[in-house]
């Protein structure tokens, strides 16, 4: 099959929307698929075009960025040149440029899939309310439009109040988890550089965004120093400039200093050594608070590297613990229950920690690329009597 996919940001931008795609993209390819990914050109120095791991990547030139979004105004005709050379197109939303992409799909008669990452919140301000306000429509547009919509879990899909208007075109499918085991000597390597000792250690690998709850984790930090007064916390991810962040960083930034002494910022790990940190961490936290989180992947990867979770309950958050009973599940915004946790995983960490294979059997990618496989073959069915593509 020739498969576009469509998403605002892609590599070397980092988040767990990011690694989702690349990782679809590259399984598919892989599989025999010839896959385009088509996204913004966000930084000046990324080239127009190339090809990663058999991928073509398209990135279209940016005027300006708006909150967390960005303005392209050659958006349309890249569009519509690439949704005919392709039989379906995958759209991965939020995205500006979702109901453009599904209407242009389904007016060349190509499948058109969307990809349903969460529901959108972005931070607080009357601006960011404004674009919320007129992205909610055409998100709707989107969605009315596509053949199929996917998500991340039934639980996710449940909670949503946007998704519960397409229950007819829901197909849950677990993101597709590639993640390998730890490498003994990139830990060593890893133990030398940061001075390891034999603290407590907690992992937080995410950007710090305000919908991850950073400030609670902080916050939980005295009542965990009590019980273990080594622990540090190990931060790991886009800390400083997150796009459409910054009022939240200077917000954290007096917990941050109270803290300063109990913190590492080791900024954006390589790929090869995200197994090794998550390996080296007695516990991550993952304190997301509301439904911009749909599922959490540094929670799988965790647990793959043979770490258990503390995890917010929230609607498919909850999920990667509830399946393989590798940690805790806390309410959000609660630093209390937060810490009671952290402390019980440390003191009892042996009673949380499952075997790779197990883990594995839960999060497994080849299962995940064949549910998209079979999707993506179902929807192509309207572009066969439509336009031969153009190679």
């Amino acid at each position: 099959m020739r498969v576009l996919i469509a998403l605002t940001y892609y590599r070397p931008h980092i988040s767990g929307l990011t690694i989702y795609a690349e990782r679809l993209a590259r399984g598919l390819a892989a599989r025999g698929h010839e896959v385009t990914v088509l996204t913004s050109r966000f930084a000046p120095a990324l080239p127009a075009r190339e090809v990663v791991d058999a991928v073509t990547i398209v990135r279209v030139p940016i005027v300006t960025k708006v909150s967390k979004g960005v303005i392209m105004p050659a958006f349309p005709a890249y569009a519509a040149a690439l949704v005919r050379r392709h039989e379906v197109v995958n759209i991965h939303v939020p995205q500006l440029e979702a109901a453009l992409l599904a209407g242009l799909g389904r007016l060349a008669g190509r499948g058109v899939v969307l990809t349903y990452h969460c529901d959108l919140r972005l931070p607080g301000g009357w601006f960011n309310r404004l674009v919320e306000r007129n992205l909610s429509p055409l998100n709707a547009l989107a969605a009315r439009v596509a053949h199929a919509i996917v998500v991340n879990t039934a639980d996710y899909a449940e909670h949503s109040p946007f998704l519960a208007r397409y229950r007819d075109k829901l197909h849950p499918i677990l993101p597709p988890i590639d993640f390998p085991s730890p490498s003994d000597a990139v830990t060593r390597r890893l133990v030398t550089t940061w001075k390891l000792d034999g603290s407590a250690r907690i992992g937080f690998a995410a950007r710090f965004a305000a919908e991850k709850g950073v400030e609670y984790l902080l916050r939980a930090l005295p009542r965990v120093l009590a019980a273990h007064p080594s622990a540090r916390v190990f931060f790991t991810g886009a800390y400083k400039d997150t796009v459409g962040e910054e009022e939240y960083w200077h917000r954290l930034a007096p917990l941050l200093a109270q803290h300063r002494d109990r913190l590492t910022f080791l900024d954006l790990l390589r790929p090869e050594e995200m197994p090794s940190f998550f390996s080296l961490c007695d516990v991550v936290a993952v304190t997301s608070l509301n439904l911009t989180e749909s599922f959490g992947l540094v929670q799988a990867e965790a647990m793959l590297a043979g770490t258990p979770v503390v995890a917010t309950d929230l609607p498919g958050v909850r999920e990667a613990v509830r399946r393989t009973g590798m940690g805790l599940i806390v309410p959000p915004r609660d630093p209390e229950a937060l810490a009671a946790a952290l402390i019980e995983v440390l003191d009892r960490r042996a009673a949380y920690v499952k075997p790779r294979a197990a883990v594995a059997a839960c999060f497994d990618l080849e299962n995940s690329l064949r549910s998209y496989e079979a999707l993506f073959a179902r929807v192509r069915q309207p572009a066969l009597t439509a336009e031969p593509a153009r190679s």
